[in-house]
């Protein structure tokens, strides 16, 4: 598919963000009310949040990125939520950051308010596992987003893409850096300098993707029921297991094992280990206790 045709009528649907005015969805763990995101429980211990600007295929500005800071620090620290689903549309993910929105900026205007900065924030301060469930489009922003997430699914069909060299810029929400690490360096840098799309499948192929399934509707069923299994798991294993992966990013091999035999010892200091072991010992199903 050609990118540059594909993002001319996604960008002529964009509509302008404003701040909220009217009361689209409450959060089901606080009377938080959302513009540009729906919130909800569907499953015990799972949180999730729908990206919703229809009108323009869940294009991400700066009001929709704030929300959904909020929505996710909620979920962060609410006592009833052990993991996050992150989705949007059938037809669209996110089909990119707002250009109408980012059009019109200068230099020192992005880069005195440290423009997309607030982004960064989406994956940096929240602990739980977050899954992206990808369907349509998840182009620039889109993407970018998506691959900020623990667990990535998506439909065979899905539109992913950093069309940014297409508009006289390059990816700056970490679509470099999390494509290169996911994909390698030879083959995300020719879909960043010619930026091409490429479809679930292939994400799935060289392992962007967890998992691609056949259709919206296969894809929600496996995601939520993935988001079920590890809010089955004890909350304290499951913020320390993601921790501990999370770190293989980060550091050398030799460095990441001890900071991870770190982390594996001081479980040990935790209620949940004790009734884990002690279940498994008797053939029962563990309680947790989350502590």
């Amino acid at each position: 598919m050609n990118t540059l045709r594909t993002l001319r009528p996604l960008a002529s649907r964009f509509q302008p963000c404003t701040l909220p005015k009217t009361i689209r969805q409450f959060s089901a763990t606080s009377s938080k009310s959302y513009e540009y995101i729906l919130v909800s429980e569907p499953k015990p211990g799972v949180g999730q949040v729908t990206l919703n600007r229809p009108k323009a295929l869940n294009a991400l500005c700066t009001p929709l990125i704030t929300e959904l800071n909020q929505a996710l620090d909620e979920f962060n620290t609410s006592d009833s939520v052990s993991v996050i689903l992150l989705t949007g549309s059938e037809k669209a993910f996110a089909a990119g950051a707002d250009i109408k929105e980012m059009a019109p900026l200068t230099f020192s205007e992005a880069y005195k308010t440290s423009f997309i900065e607030s982004w960064s924030q989406l994956t940096s301060r929240v602990k739980k596992p977050i899954i992206a469930a990808v369907s349509g489009h998840a182009l620039g922003g889109g993407c970018e987003l998506a691959m900020m997430a623990d667990i990535l699914y998506c439909t065979e069909q899905a539109n992913f893409g950093q069309p940014e060299i297409k508009l006289g810029t390059v990816p700056g929400a970490g679509g470099s850096q999390r494509l290169t690490r996911a994909i390698g360096k030879s083959r995300a840098m020719e879909l960043i300098l010619t930026g091409k799309s490429f479809s679930g499948a292939d994400a799935a192929r060289w392992g962007l993707a967890a998992r691609a399934f056949s259709d919206h509707a296969a894809l929600m069923e496996g995601a939520l029921k993935t988001a079920e299994t590890i809010a089955g798991n004890s909350r304290v294993a499951v913020i320390a297991a993601k921790e501990v992966v999370n770190k293989s990013q980060d550091l050398p091999l030799r460095d990441g094992v001890e900071y991870e035999r770190r982390v594996f010892h001081s479980l040990f200091g935790s209620k949940d280990q004790k009734v884990g072991m002690q279940a498994f010992a008797e053939k029962k199903k563990p309680e947790w206790t989350h502590e």
